[in-house]
């Protein structure tokens, strides 16, 4: 019997992977396990050889993994396009955020700002710079360890205002997502997935990847707040 198939991912893609390892597992009798952690730690571990069959991260990380020898080339398959929402404690005013200059102003307003040491927060920080509030701002910042879900800080009052991928935020209890970024402050991340260098089950891995990838999984990945790739 095949050892189950061994996954890393970032925090991101959780709730998603975990519903396809189960439809895969109906359909083809093959087991995954999964293990998602902040995605600058799943980077450093797959950099670090530790044994995996698959890594599942934003796609430029796959990229460079790819470039480094750790993700085997030309096993990449993007598998979800995600993007950045707002949410705020449940029961707080609801904010307007409908355009770029109502999420100026509701950040300048926000006792504390939080986002995620992952692509969102890269984004927001850049976002942030480029309206020059960056400084203003910077005591009133609040980021999470890697892994640590900014929504658990929006539900225990530590973040008044959070952005976070949507998928991350979503199932959150204690907050309310007060919806996406407007279109002309929007960020998309694509999330892909690799075949591991460590691999000793390569063609299974290719196999559950092209499932993964296919538009059989279409509904379950908008159910997860995400968009196919």
């Amino acid at each position: 019997m095949a050892s189950p198939i061994r996954i890393i991912s970032s925090m991101a893609t959780r709730p998603l992977l975990n519903d396809l390892i189960g439809q895969y597992a109906q359909k083809s009798g093959l087991q995954a396990t999964l293990e998602a952690v902040g995605g600058v730690d799943a980077a450093k571990r797959v950099q670090a050889r530790e044994a995996f069959d698959a890594v599942v991260l934003a796609s430029n990380v796959i990229d460079t993994l790819i470039a480094e020898g750790k993700v085997v080339a030309g096993s990449r398959v993007d598998l979800v396009r995600s993007g950045i929402a707002v949410a705020v404690p449940a029961g707080a005013p609801r904010i307007d955020i409908g355009s770029e200059q109502a999420v100026r102003e509701a950040v300048l307003a926000a006792r504390t700002v939080g986002y995620s040491t992952g692509p969102s927060g890269t984004y927001i920080t850049q976002l942030f710079e480029r309206w020059g509030v960056a400084d203003q701002i910077k005591s009133r910042i609040v980021r999470p360890p890697p892994g640590v879900p900014v929504g658990s800080l929006i539900a225990k009052g530590e973040v008044e205002l959070g952005f976070q991928q949507l998928s991350e935020l979503m199932n959150v209890a204690g907050i309310e997502v007060l919806g996406p970024l407007p279109p002309e402050i929007q960020s998309m991340t694509v999330f892909s997935a690799g075949i591991a260098a460590t691999s000793a089950q390569q063609a299974a891995v290719r196999d559950m990847l092209a499932f993964m990838a296919s538009a059989e999984t279409a509904e379950v990945k908008r159910d997860n707040g995400m968009e196919p790739a």
